[in-house]
């Protein structure tokens, strides 16, 4: 799998598990629809689970006038899995990929703000 699906998959898993509290396993089954599994995807998957409350503390620090239970589902679980591979990944990720994919990704999948917003906080937490 391209590294993009498994963005784009993590992201539907994440938000599976945001917004309906499902096992992480589940939401992954789900998201591959009969699909192998794909190292990477479980990899970002988990490992935003994992970290959560560290990456989630990084947005509520980089937030101005919102709170990160406003933000859009989509918006909040796209910014945990780009500061997961920013913080977590970055041996193997260039910062810049993970911008570009985590803009495109905000374009495809949230409103019409959503890719400068995203970019916004990312630019704040990368400082």
């Amino acid at each position: 799998m391209k590294r993009r699906t498994a963005r784009e998959k993590a992201l539907q898993a994440l938000f599976q598990i945001d917004i309906s509290d499902v096992e992480p396993s589940d939401a992954i089954h789900h998201v591959l629809d009969g699909s192998p599994q794909d190292e990477y995807l479980n990899r970002l998957v988990y490992g935003v689970i994992e970290k959560r409350d560290s990456i989630d503390q990084l947005i509520v620090n980089n937030l101005e006038k919102w709170t990160i239970d406003r933000l859009a589902n989509v918006d909040r679980n796209l910014l945990r899995l780009a500061i997961f591979e920013l913080h977590f990944c970055h041996d193997e990720v260039p910062e810049n990929v993970v911008f570009d994919e985590a803009i495109e990704i905000a374009k495809l999948y949230g409103d019409d703000q959503s890719s400068r917003f995203i970019n916004a906080v990312l630019s704040k937490v990368k400082q």
